[in-house]
């Protein structure tokens, strides 16, 4: 018995009730926003775990701050540092940094005295334009001036403006070719920059329980974005197709509100389950933007099965004016000649394109094997430097690498032991190698903690500095400050939440995967009634992935797009990323497949043949897929042109599996593999036979290769379907 919040209900009502529904959404937006005002969004201070949690936490509890320098980095090819031109230009610089910071600067000359390195400690705000102004009659000496500091640069905020400015744009553009007619193109952008509009109202409440990242408003603007306008494409595509068939358009909506209104349910359901993955890591980090991401696909759900009933039955046959001429329409399989002719050669060579399509996913998935992640920065001096710049000046001046920073708490009464401890530990890690003096030392504002600041040997994220911080950890530190009674000691820095940040997502990533897996089963078994289709549809986003993976690594790690993506010398994957993309992408992936196989159920529950639905349903799709993959790609390909590293390295995997996902998997590898297993798609053994059917549209339709033959109407609708 159909409940009355099912998807077909609301829909029902909403077609209905066309102005009530659209004042509900809308004030429900009003109210979401309302709870932003009301609310405020409390900014996540620090992402660190492990021991370096603890070590920002000291920070914070004894008011200690590691000191923060300025840094200008002089370097001529021609000119020594003894020639009085770039004498005078360190003169200047030295100068203009002491007058700007109020304090003393030091001067330090590379070995092959054509480099210097002027060092002041921020005391307060400082211009470096005035750095390059001193220079600016240097001859061949050049300057280049950085800061060391926890600052950001506003790249977050700019990112997310720049992604506001470009999403609808791309969005609309891509839609007028699917649609091929602008208020069609219109109401799925509408759709989802209000559910946008409303999930960002609910960041508000939702950051009080999860603290919010600055980068998660970008990917709930971009996410939103894309599974938005794929709903609501779902259930628009399927209207018009309704109506093309001669229903009226109450009828066509009530059917589309039972088909596409539940596959929008399913699909955002599983999106938002592999999202709650993320929760499964324990880093506050991703637990926001886990709460982000579902708070924006909970919204383009609700929207799509409430309020889109309500607009297209409100516009009728006007959701087709605004007709542009020489425009292919994409969204209609009907009209389409490319992908039956693709699925029927598909079908008429099943092995050989399964092997062919399998073959490439791996092929492009074998590189994930070497993937490397880390920190996106061994940059202690500064992230706004090229990175030609910083090698050179890690070259020239080793102890500008990335510092451990040192944090240990005291007694009062041990302060000066704890002073001695921590001096030698310094002395410790400069003779065996693993730091490079200088080192800073710095108080607190209670008089009872300190910070040493080691600048570690290596690049600061590479596997020297991870070895030097493991020492420092386990050997140096118990030797010296761990000696003194009372003494608390955590190390921070680059190195050290690279490490304890991996560790927990190595530790927990088997538990995302088993979550996101086991779930997703269980949603496509309930779906589906088949035992089959989940796990075949498990092992095709796996490749999907895989796939997605290995582009990266060959991208970033092994640089094979240097330079056209605005980076150079990465060398490695943002270490959060694998796991975002995981969950993200097993969601996506699965709003296709779910999308693809409601239909190609639909024709078997009519009486088709397994090879006629699945003709019948990838044709019939395979123009709604295409579309709505142009969408996502097209949104997510903004990440890639981002500021933010991690941003763009999200953005290149999300485009390329979203576009891998659309062509090979699902017009190659899907029909292939449904072929050769015939009518083993649809079995469910006897003894699973008690589960519910989802679908009250095809409750009464038997299910597995046992299925009875289908007579009559039903057969009628099969002629129809096709």
């Amino acid at each position: 018995m159909r409940t009355h919040l099912s998807p077909a209900a609301i829909g029902n009502w909403s077609a209905r009730h066309p102005w009530r529904a659209i004042a509900l959404w809308l004030a429900f937006v009003i109210v979401a926003v309302a709870a932003l005002a009301l609310t405020g969004t409390k900014q996540l201070e620090s992402g660190t775990t492990g021991e370096s949690a603890r070590a920002e936490t000291m920070l914070r509890q004894h008011h200690a701050r590691p000191a923060q320098h300025e840094y200008a980095y002089l370097h001529s090819n021609s000119l020594h540092t003894d020639d009085p031109t770039f004498r005078g230009a360190i003169t200047k610089v030295k100068a203009e940094m002491e007058k700007g910071l109020g304090g003393q600067a030091t001067t330090r000359t590379s070995a092959d005295g054509h480099a210097a390195l002027v060092t002041g400690r921020i005391g307060r705000g400082f211009s470096t334009g005035a750095l390059a102004t001193a220079v600016a009659a240097a001859g061949d000496a050049r300057v280049n001036a950085v800061l060391d500091d926890n600052s950001t640069d506003g790249s977050g905020n700019n990112d997310l403006q720049r992604a506001e400015r470009l999403s609808l744009p791309v969005t609309l553009i891509v839609l007028l070719i699917a649609f091929g007619a602008l208020v069609a193109a219109i109401v799925p952008v509408l759709l989802g920059a209000t559910a946008v509009v409303a999930a960002f109202g609910l960041l508000g409440p939702i950051s009080h329980v999860f603290p919010l990242d600055s980068s998660v408003k970008t990917v709930v603007l971009l996410l939103g974005m894309a599974v938005g306008v794929d709903y609501a494409l779902f259930y628009v595509i399927r209207s018009r197709e309704e109506r093309e068939h001669g229903l009226a358009s109450r009828e066509a909506l009530e059917r589309t509100a039972r088909t596409s209104g539940h596959t929008v349910l399913i699909a955002g359901l599983t999106v938002a389950i592999a999202m709650a993955g993320q929760f499964m890591i324990g880093s506050d980090i991703l637990n926001g933007v886990a709460a982000g991401a579902i708070a924006v696909v909970a919204c383009a759900v609700a929207g799509s099965v409430t309020v889109l009933p309500a607009l297209l039955e409100v516009l009728g046959a006007r959701i087709d004016r605004g007709r542009i001429p020489f425009l292919p329409n994409l969204g209609s399989g009907a009209d389409s000649r490319f992908w039956p002719a693709v699925v029927d050669r598909v079908l008429g060579r099943p092995v050989l394109s399964l092997l062919a399509s399998v073959a490439v996913l791996i092929a492009l998935a074998v590189p994930a094997l070497g993937l490397h992640v880390a920190e996106p920065s061994s940059n202690a001096i500064s992230t706004r430097v090229s990175a030609s710049v910083q090698m050179r000046i890690e070259r020239d001046f080793p102890g500008t690498s990335s510092p451990a920073i040192v944090v240990y708490s005291y007694p009062p009464d041990e302060r000066a032991q704890a002073t001695q401890a921590a001096s030698k530990l310094g002395t410790l890690a400069a003779a065996r190698g693993f730091a490079h003096p200088p080192f800073s030392v710095g108080g607190s504002g209670d008089g009872r903690a300190g910070t040493l600041e080691l600048p570690l040997s290596g690049l600061g994220d590479d596997a020297a500095s991870k070895h030097a911080l493991g020492v420092l950890r386990g050997e140096l530190i118990p030797q010296t400050l761990g000696g003194v009674p009372g003494v608390q000691v955590a190390v921070t820095g680059d190195a050290a939440r690279d490490v304890d940040f991996t560790h927990k997502l190595t530790h927990g990533l088997p538990y995302v995967i088993a979550f996101v897996l086991v779930l997703a089963f269980l949603i496509l078994l309930v779906t589906f009634r088949s035992l089959v289709i989940p796990i075949k549809a498990i092992l095709l986003n796996l490749l999907s992935v895989g796939a997605s993976y290995g582009v990266l690594v060959l991208v970033f790690q092994r640089r094979w797009a240097e330079g056209l993506l605005g980076f150079h010398e990465i060398g490695s994957i943002i270490s959060w990323l694998p796991v975002f993309l995981f969950v993200l992408l097993f969601g996506l992936s699965m709003d296709y497949h779910v999308f693809i196989l409601r239909r190609v159920r639909e024709g078997i529950d009519a009486g088709m043949s397994n090879d006629e639905a699945v003709r019948h349903g990838i044709a019939r799709t395979a123009g709604v897929v295409t579309s709505a993959a142009l969408v996502m790609f097209g949104v997510f390909s903004l990440f890639a042109t981002a500021s933010s590293l991690d941003l763009k390295q999200a953005g290149v995997g999300l485009a390329v599996a979203v576009l891998l996902d659309a062509t090979i998997v699902r017009a190659v590898l899907l029909p292939a593999s449904m072929k050769l297993l015939g009518d083993w798609n649809w079995y469910l053994p006897p003894w699973l036979d008690w589960l519910p059917r989802a679908n009250p549209e095809t409750a009464s339709v038997a299910e597995g290769p046992q299925a009875a033959p289908v007579a009559g109407p039903t057969r009628e609708r099969a002629a129809a379907l096709k």
